[in-house]
């Protein structure tokens, strides 16, 4: 049976359910299995992360520049790790996550580009990564000091 992400899969369910009803229940949902319904089981496929770098301290930037991230990261678990999405706190903060689930053992690379134009001072920004593993949301940081472009 193929992996389906988590929430297509309660998508899914929710989809059968609701449509569940029958002769004598007044299209309404049923509350539960009865002995013709078919319930499906989903395989546990939940797995565990190491993150190698999930802070970075950047250091000093001309303001104008664009900051490359790489945060890297192990899956340490038996299932494929599937990164699901990568939301960046600020509109300054582009992420980019695997197209492809990383195998158990492997490595895998969440990039992220910051664009300093308009962020003089301290910056501490983040990610949020949402990936099939038990705690689901896990949080990457960064922090750069943007300094003034010099007049010339």
């Amino acid at each position: 049976m193929p992996v389906m992400n988590r929430p297509l899969l309660i998508i899914v369910l929710a989809l059968l359910a609701a449509c569940q009803s029958g002769p004598g229940t007044s299209g309404q949902a049923s509350t539960g299995p009865s002995d013709s319904t078919v319930v499906a089981e989903t395989p546990k496929t939940l797995t565990s992360v190491q993150w190698l770098d999930s802070v970075k301290q950047i250091g000093k930037v001309t303001e104008g520049e664009k900051v490359e991230l790489a945060y890297r990261f192990v899956n340490t678990g038996d299932h494929p790790l599937v990164i699901e999405n990568v939301v960046p706190a600020c509109g300054c903060t582009v992420a980019e996550k695997p197209a492809e689930p990383v195998a158990p053992g492997k490595q895998g690379t969440i990039r992220a580009v910051f664009d300093s134009h308009g962020r003089i001072g301290t910056q501490e920004k983040s990610l949020t990564v949402y990936a099939n593993t038990e705690a689901m949301i896990h949080p990457l940081v960064f922090k750069v000091e943007v300094v003034a472009k010099k007049e010339k």
